[in-house]
């Protein structure tokens, strides 16, 4: 179903959530109603329609909203199933806005309508997400994507967060800090996902450096017809992951795609020190050939070089072996402060290398097994203990460095997309440890 308008103003959006809150109020009040009659009642039910609720909100208000839901969908340590099943939809099924939406698109970004641009324009969106939807067209000989952008989505990012942020310390369990320095740097990146001639620039820019890798196929960009709040580039052909795998593709083709999504990023992260910040399923395209399309660098994260140094020294063994060097690294990624007792710096620095060695085990073998559950669900397990941790829950700083915020995601995002893939990937081919090595040798 079209969607005609978007709540635009700060009351309309606000009304909306305590509308919501209402719903939700309503689900809990039918849920002990018929709990009194059956005792042994669930609350999967109330999940479901709390989770609908939820989602009904956040899509009709798009923008961040719609992206932070995007997000919590790959939390699954986090929430009931029910609401990460149903928030999954954020990633390339929201409901479409209208024709007349997308066309007033168009006027104000290129003064005149689609269909005086191109020869062919479907105003029916073929994938419609949390910042923007996709429309087919037709230029001469060639089949276009054109993404075009939610009006409203990038003033009203602000105050959807602060709207969304009480939900989001209930459902995150930080504290007011670590919260703080969460949504400034969700809020940024944000910003720049609504700029989509900054997202132009990012995917000429990563995909030109990353067309050699094997199987990882990229679209072509048409700036004469990008703006800010529209993007044009080639129609690529493949399937959402969730298709792909309908299809009961060989082990051989999940694992090819499977490494080329990690050379992918494996590039990115060492060599460019720029990477693709979004790895969820709406972002990729796969094909049978074992070819992996990549769609979208609207989140795109800079890596600063003192950064880099130190959180990724935590996946190379040699590194852990020196006690000057663990400690210098925690205080550099502010995960134990001065105002901490020896005490607590000790417990929580056994915590976070516990949680280090989990996350390093893919990048300390030579190939490793994505489709192994037990070790994603150890990664959840231990992710949901130290979250739970008093010294983290009662502290009244902020743990963590904000640039970990985006590079934990993109972790997590991939070992969870290669988790459902099923895929077996060589993860240990490029020597990217020798020179943290080297850094931190002169650093001693």
């Amino acid at each position: 179903m079209e969607q005609n308008s978007i709540p635009s103003t700060k009351v309309e959006r606000a009304m909306r959530f305590v509308k919501t809150g209402a719903q939700i109020g309503g689900n809990y009040i039918k849920h002990y109603s018929k709990k009194m009659m059956d005792p042994s009642l669930s609350k999967e039910e109330l999940h479901e329609d709390n989770a609908t609720d939820v989602y009904n909100a956040l899509s009709e208000l798009k923008g961040s909203a719609l992206k932070v839901a995007q997000m919590l969908s790959m939390e699954k340590n986090i929430l009931p199933r029910q609401y990460t099943n149903k928030f999954q939809m954020a990633q390339y099924n929201a409901p479409p806005l209208s024709g007349p939406l997308i066309i007033q698109t168009f006027i104000k970004s290129f003064g005149k309508s689609p269909q005086d641009i191109f020869d062919a324009f479907d105003m029916k969106a073929t994938n419609a997400a949390s910042i923007g939807q996709v429309h087919r067209a037709k230029l001469g000989d060639k089949e276009l994507a054109i993404k075009i952008q939610y009006p409203g989505v990038a003033d009203s990012i602000k105050s959807d967060l602060k709207i969304v942020k009480p939900i989001a310390f209930r459902l995150l369990d930080m504290n007011e800090k670590e919260l703080d320095k969460y949504i400034k740097e969700v809020e940024a990146k944000l910003l720049e996902e609504t700029d989509y001639e900054l997202e132009y620039k990012r995917s000429v820019e990563i995909s030109g450096l990353c067309a050699h890798i094997p199987h990882l196929v990229f679209t072509n960009y048409y700036r004469e017809y990008t703006s800010k709040r529209v993007l044009t580039m080639d129609w690529m052909e493949g399937m959402h992951m969730d298709e792909f795998l309908k299809t009961n593709p060989s082990q051989e083709i999940r694992n090819t795609i499977g490494q080329a999504m990690w050379d992918f990023y494996d590039i990115q992260v060492h060599e460019l020190k720029s990477v693709h910040a979004d790895p969820h399923p709406g972002n990729f395209l796969m094909r049978s050939n074992g070819d992996l399309g990549v769609i979208d660098f609207g989140c795109v994260k800079e890596i600063p070089e003192d950064f880099y140094f130190n959180y990724f020294a935590l996946l190379v063994p040699e590194l852990l072996e020196e006690p000057g060097i663990i400690r210098r690294i925690m205080e550099q990624q502010q995960i134990i402060n001065k105002s901490d007792t020896p005490q607590v710096q000790e417990i929580i620095t056994d915590a976070f290398m516990k949680m280090t060695k989990l996350l390093a085990t893919p990048f300390l073998e030579e190939t490793f097994d994505f489709g192994n559950n037990a070790y994603i669900d150890k990664i959840y397990a231990l992710g949901e203990e130290v979250s739970k941790m008093d010294e983290l829950k009662k502290s009244k700083e902020g743990r963590g460095s904000q640039h970990a915020l985006y590079i934990n995601r993109t972790y997590f995002g991939l070992y969870s997309i290669l988790n459902v893939l099923g895929a077996k990937v060589k993860t240990g081919v490029r020597d990217w440890k020798s020179g943290l090595v080297a850094y931190h040798s002169v650093e001693a």
